[in-house]
């Protein structure tokens, strides 16, 4: 029994790395911003919200590894396999949102480059810059270098969160604290649909996942099976859940109540994030949270500067008779140049206006989640998938809340967008 013990957790380390590189895509915007946000406006109040956002696209997610380990192919061969409209949808879906998505966390990440550097340049010459660091890794072939670094820069990320959490928590801060405003309003209700946009991060990252589950059968040549494929989801996703619970709960127990305006810029915001963490740890802190806070927004950057155009490369290459041992697609580098130069385009049209750019990225996101969601259902359940590998009960009745939660609020939206309007 412990040989077999001891066998098991020798070969889960092979399996280990694209469910916590999913994770660090996710500790992004979502929780460095839109988290903190939620709990710096309104409190505990929105707890539900993370937590039900968690909860209804987890099996939507899940699906990913499950069906890439099942068929040893991506998700993306499957929507072919659903029928020239899945894999429209998904394509045409993902044109539409991929430069919204890259700008908006591209945006994040140079405000905290100007914050740890100390250079003064544009937000937009900052995200050319970080934007043609991520090329230059990407396009040289060093991204799997990063899997150990992910590991490093998540586990330092959530020690000094929690940290500070703790600090903040047990503190007495002489703030007094006001009654949460209502969320069942105009502002209130546009919020609740970026908090939830990407919490904790977009559904049709999960067609990313898995072919980053392939990328890693290619590097460690070893195949891992489901139930070690969903450990490394598992521990990825659930770990993200967490992490957003915290992120609002430092906004809530620093800046709710403390007069403190949420910055609409991003240098500002940037300040506005350290300064949370050193206020209750110590100035002493400022370097380390700093870098974390920087590390963990280059990496949600790096893995969604990869993430599109190695989908749409996917897309391009469906001919392929191998995807596990499918050589770099050759359309890989210049969509990788194009969409980071489109993005670009982006934030110069949305110029300074950084809140503006999260929350039109996170709203868009929700927006098209019930679409990508009904699509990764229909393929689990769908002939294409082998009958023994389909989920358990419990997970298709979540997959049935999921898609009620991410369908009605998306209706509400609208309904509040067309009264308001």
């Amino acid at each position: 029994m412990s040989d077999q013990k001891s066998s098991t957790k020798s070969t889960l380390r092979y399996a280990l790395g694209p469910g916590l590189i999913l994770a660090a895509a996710a500790i992004g915007v979502s929780h460095l911003v839109q988290s903190t946000r939620a709990g710096a406006e309104f409190g505990f109040t929105l707890i539900w919200a993370v937590v039900l956002a968690n909860l209804s696209k987890y099996p939507f997610l899940e699906f990913g590894p499950r069906y890439t380990i099942a068929t040893k192919e991506s998700l993306i061969r499957g929507y072919q396999k659903l029928g020239k409209w899945a894999i429209w949808t998904f394509g045409g879906f993902t044109v539409i949102t991929m430069c919204i998505v890259q700008a908006a966390v591209t945006i994040v990440t140079a405000s905290l480059a100007a914050e740890l550097t100390g250079i003064e340049l544009s937000p937009l010459l900052w995200s050319a810059i970080i934007l043609a660091i991520c090329f230059l890794i990407l396009s040289r072939g060093q991204y799997s270098a990063l899997d150990g670094a992910i590991k490093i820069i998540i586990v330092v990320l959530s020690i000094s969160t929690f940290i500070a959490l703790i600090v903040a928590a047990t503190s007495p801060s002489g703030i007094i604290r006001p009654e949460a405003p209502s969320v069942w309003n105009e502002t209130g209700i546009f919020f609740l649909i970026a908090l939830m946009g990407w919490m904790p991060i977009l559904i049709d990252a999960s067609a990313w996942h898995s072919l980053w589950i392939l990328e890693r059968i290619k590097q460690t040549k070893y195949t891992p099976s489901l139930k070690e494929s969903l450990t490394d989801f598992n521990i990825g996703y659930i770990g993200a859940g967490i992490m957003a619970l915290a992120f609002l709960s430092l906004g809530a127990l620093v800046m709710f109540g403390a007069n403190i305006d949420f910055a609409s810029s991003g240098s500002a915001f940037a300040n506005q994030l350290v300064s949370m963490y050193t206020s209750t740890l110590g100035d002493w802190t400022y370097w380390i949270i700093i870098i974390c806070a920087f590390t963990a927004m280059f990496s949600t950057t790096l893995t969604v500067t990869d993430g599109y155009p190695r989908a749409c490369a996917h897309l391009f290459n469906l001919d392929l008779d191998d995807e596990a041992k499918a050589p770099v697609y050759k359309s890989y580098k210049g969509l990788l140049f194009m969409i980071s130069l489109l993005s670009l385009g982006v934030l110069y049209l949305a110029g300074s206006r950084f809140i503006f750019m999260v929350d039109l990225a996170t709203t868009i996101s929700f927006l098209t989640a019930p679409v990508f969601a009904f699509i990764n259902y229909k393929l689990i359940y769908s002939k294409h998938f082998p009958e023994d590998q389909k989920p358990p009960v419990w997970l298709k009745y979540l997959c049935w809340f999921g898609m009620i939660f991410i369908t009605g609020f998306a209706l509400l939206f609208l309904y509040w967008k067309i009264s308001f309007s």
